[in-house]
């Protein structure tokens, strides 16, 4: 699935956007000219050889607070991403095969979990158990499981059922080994899709949090953190959000191309169409 979504223009350029952006998650902080905590006589100048961006209302250098905000943006949202997929496909995938009572209790759970506005239960937990990503991000990626909780039950319930699965169970093979040859195949497509889907809207959140002030404590650098105190001071530099606007909009772009690049290699259309390419090579 990889190769094929990297065969395309499309899967290149999401590849692209993620990885440059994932090298400045890493790297950033390293490459910062200065501190990003330290202020400075020079507020509110505009770019320059010394400060590219220019600098904000404390004299910080707004570069170096990007470079060195991309980590706790980017890691927010692998976090949000990861907890809901843990979350999400382990009792998605079970609910189908441990019983009606587990299946009940489970989606129960779920719809609980969709109809909560996970937004504003975020910033309830935070307020609870102390303004820190980490305890916002796991409350996030909660909510959002029951995304990945569907679409891991409807793969499965899509391959239970059949024949080949049947004689397994059948023949006494567990249902670990069941999962793992025959199940996670089907699944793994959709998974996919939304977890890159997830990682987006991990994204925009981690933003909004940040923006709000929630999560991070001031005066830790994050995109969410320095779009706010731009919007402060608009008639000083009224150019100064379109860059961490611009590092946003481009990281969750890149996010629902890739998982429409995954979708459509994993599609039975692209399949099909790939046989026949073969076919018509191999006659």
């Amino acid at each position: 699935m990889v190769r094929r979504a990297l065969a395309l223009p499309s899967g290149r350029i999401a590849a692209g956007i993620l990885a440059a952006i994932a090298l400045l998650a890493i790297l950033g902080p390293f490459l910062a000219p200065y501190d990003p905590l330290a202020g400075g006589a020079e507020i509110l100048a505009g770019p320059s050889g010394a400060h590219w961006l220019g600098t904000d209302y404390l004299g910080r250098d707004v570069f170096s607070r990007l470079l060195d905000g991309s980590r706790v943006s980017v890691l927010g949202s692998v976090q949000v991403s990861l907890v809901a997929l843990i979350a999400g496909v382990i009792p998605g995938i079970l609910s189908v095969y441990l019983g009606p009572a587990f299946e009940w209790v489970t989606l129960r759970l779920a719809d609980t979990l969709i109809a909560l506005p996970f937004l504003v239960f975020a910033v309830a937990v935070t307020a609870l158990l102390g303004n820190g990503i980490p305890q916002a991000m796991f409350t996030v990626g909660i909510m959002i499981s029951p995304l990945f909780f569907r679409v891991s039950r409807a793969a499965t319930l899509s391959v239970a059922r059949s024949p080949y699965v049947e004689a397994a169970l059948i023949s006494g093979a567990s249902i670990g080994w069941v999962v793992r040859k025959h199940v996670w195949v089907k699944v793994l497509p959709p998974v996919a899709v939304a977890l890159a889907n997830t990682a987006g809207v991990g994204f925009v959140v981690v933003s909004s949090l940040t923006f709000l002030g929630i999560g991070v404590q001031p005066p830790a650098p994050t995109w969410g953190g320095v779009l706010a105190a731009d919007l402060g001071y608009l008639s000083f530099r009224p150019w100064a959000p379109l860059v961490p606007t611009a590092l946003i909009m481009a990281t969750v772009w890149a996010c629902n191309l890739l998982a429409d690049v995954i979708r459509d290699v994993s599609g039975p259309t692209f399949l099909l169409r790939r046989g026949r390419n073969v076919h018509s090579q191999s006659a």
